[in-house]
């Protein structure tokens, strides 16, 4: 009588678990490819719904309220990153606005390069616990600006003072909020380096989480 030998079933076993361990390493490089190209825009959602660090709150309606007796000074600053060869100012230093009503500021920015150059602008108010209240109607912020060699453009950006901020104890003390931008390269580490260090600082005052 012959003796049946047994199916070896060792070569089958190591072919799937080859296969599950090269299903889980796509899948961890998809991920941080993923990561990597929306980190601007989840950096972008997660601060407007939260208001963290000192962001701003984006709306599409101007509040049906005006608070007449109180008065908000509106300060901008513009920065562009090292290794940015463009020039970016607000066209007014400050506006004066009372909350509920819409302002409006025009930055204006210029490529001094002799190549094209794509940058993206960063954002935050100060002081911090102001971002909550800040709200933008229409900005540039979070999207990439190209500027072809000596092309210059004009980006406004519309926004009011949630009136709600009337009748917060902890803003009495806030009459002057700075609206601060910095222009960086888009796709560098320096832009990815200036989300990761806006995501490790301490911002005790920030958001309302």
């Amino acid at each position: 009588m012959k003796t049946m030998s047994k199916p070896d079933n060792t070569t089958d076993s190591l072919e799937r678990k080859n296969k599950r361990m090269l299903a889980i390493v796509l899948s961890v490089v998809g991920g941080m490819i993923f990561l990597s190209f929306a980190s601007v825009p989840l950096y972008d959602l997660f601060c407007r719904v939260t208001g963290y660090g000192g962001t701003t709150q984006v709306s599409e309606d101007l509040p049906d309220q005006i608070v007449t007796d109180r008065v908000v000074t509106i300060r901008f600053n513009t920065d562009t990153a090292p290794g940015l060869p463009w020039t970016f100012r607000p066209e007014m230093r400050q506006v004066r606005v009372n909350p509920g009503q819409q302002g409006l500021i025009n930055y204006r920015a210029e490529n001094t390069a002799e190549y094209p150059i794509i940058g993206t602008a960063v954002y935050n108010v100060t002081p911090p616990k102001a971002g909550r209240y800040f709200h933008k109607v229409q900005c540039f912020c979070f999207e990439e600006q190209t500027l072809q060699p000596g092309e210059s453009m004009h980006m406004p950006v519309m926004f009011y003072v949630d009136p709600a901020m009337a009748d917060d104890p902890n803003m009495r003390d806030v009459r002057t909020i700075t609206l601060s931008y910095t222009f960086f390269k888009a796709h560098t580490q320096e832009l990815e380096q200036a989300l990761e260090d806006f995501y490790n600082q301490d911002q005790p005052a920030a958001g309302h989480l």
